[in-house]
């Protein structure tokens, strides 16, 4: 029934489970449908009506998918980063951040992790960083530009090296231990359209 299917409202209803079977139905999805409505609300106020806040939408719930996908299965689907890196693009035509830096961004996003990729299998002789990885940074530099893609990535690195020494140091996890980077690479991207430019703006003041 259609009713069961209200974000939010059908699983506070159904008390969590299924009305049929009484299987219980994990949080993370009323968890995931109220993280996307307050996307919604927050980019409304932000950036006001207009193509620049349709680009947003259409990036941020991208980005819901992909930091629950590959936190769970450690996969990042070509069916989303794809069309992702056409439609940022092409939202790049008429709005920010300009198709060159979008151009630039797509093929400098995804040709850095292919680069660092490349050369730790060269290395180590093992994958350190997955396809779907270099196809989402690309996504990323498609939608925000090249410099907004780079930020990403270092905030993503950052953020997935200070997990990385909490989890060894806890003993939780080793030197092997695989960690879903796309997950990381969600955040940055997340925080880099939020707030990257007043991050740059105030790193490059302090030269």
């Amino acid at each position: 029934m259609w009713y069961e299917n209200v974000p939010i409202v059908s699983w506070l209803v159904l008390r969590g489970r299924c009305r049929t079977c009484g299987t219980p139905i994990s949080f993370r999805y009323p968890l995931i449908e109220a993280l996307t409505a307050a996307m919604f609300a927050l980019a409304w106020w932000y950036y006001g009506p207009g193509a620049l806040l349709a680009s947003r939408l259409i990036f941020g719930c991208a980005l819901i998918v992909l930091f629950a996908i590959d936190l769970e299965h450690h996969l990042l689907p070509n069916a989303i980063t794809l069309p992702g890196i056409v439609v940022g693009f092409v939202f790049s035509l008429f709005t920010e951040p300009g198709w060159e830096a979008s151009l630039i961004g797509l093929l400098a996003g995804g040709g850095a992790l292919y680069a660092i990729a490349e050369i730790y299998y060269r290395v180590r002789h093992e994958e350190g960083l997955g396809m779907g990885d270099v196809k989402m940074l690309a996504m990323i530099g498609a939608f925000l530009g090249w410099q907004l893609a780079i930020l990403t990535l270092i905030l993503a690195s950052f953020a997935g090296t200070l997990i990385g020494l909490t989890l060894i140091a806890t003993r939780r996890g080793g030197m092997k231990y695989a960690l879903p980077f796309g997950t990381f690479l969600a955040l940055g991207a997340a925080t880099a359209a939020a707030v990257g430019p007043n991050l740059l703006n105030w790193y490059l003041g302090l030269f």
